[in-house]
């Protein structure tokens, strides 16, 4: 079930031309990794859209911020080299972060992105990336039992957002009944 740009317009409002560039990189990727059911689809697109700021955004802003700072020299994130925190933040439409996260994106989707860690701002692979991200943390499955809490939860680690999210997750819900 492919998304048209009309549809991703009534979910992300304020999504404006970067609609029409997104549309057949999002539908490639979704198809790939079997998002493809109204209910993932709207679940996607909501958390897609809230992670992105509605495709305002395909790499973190960066002040740092105090969590962002914590960033640096976390081996959980494989941020293990002096600078990886700032080189391997959020990027990719569910901000993909950290070097290991970076390692293991980029060897699914055949990216050399340790190197090159700015390919996650081009709109392919932006897609891919959270289509990845989604497949490799079951998201499918909680998006088919309607867990869209637990689904924010898996992707941003809280609830930070959870208003916004599940306001697009409802407005998809009716654009795409």
């Amino acid at each position: 079930m492919p998304i048209t740009e009309q549809q991703l317009l009534q979910i992300l409002s304020n999504a404006g031309h970067q609609a029409g560039v997104f549309v057949p990189v999002l539908n490639t990727a979704m198809a790939k990794y079997g998002i493809v059911t109204r209910l993932r689809l709207a679940a996607f697109i909501a958390q897609v859209g809230h992670e992105s700021g509605q495709f305002r955004w395909l790499k973190e802003l960066w002040g740092p911020t105090a969590q962002q700072a914590g960033y640096e020299g976390r081996s959980d994130l494989g941020n293990t080299v002096k600078g990886d925190g700032s080189k391997y933040r959020g990027r990719g439409l569910i901000q993909v972060t950290g070097r290991a996260n970076y390692a293991a994106c980029g060897d699914a989707l055949g990216l050399g992105l340790v190197n090159q860690p700015e390919l996650l701002e081009l709109p392919q692979h932006a897609a891919m990336s959270a289509a990845w991200f989604w497949s490799t943390k079951g998201l499918n499955t909680l998006a088919d039992q309607g867990e869209f809490t637990k689904i924010t939860r898996r992707i941003n680690g809280g609830l930070t957002g959870q208003a916004d999210r599940q306001a697009l997750y409802d407005k998809a819900l009716k654009v795409l009944a």
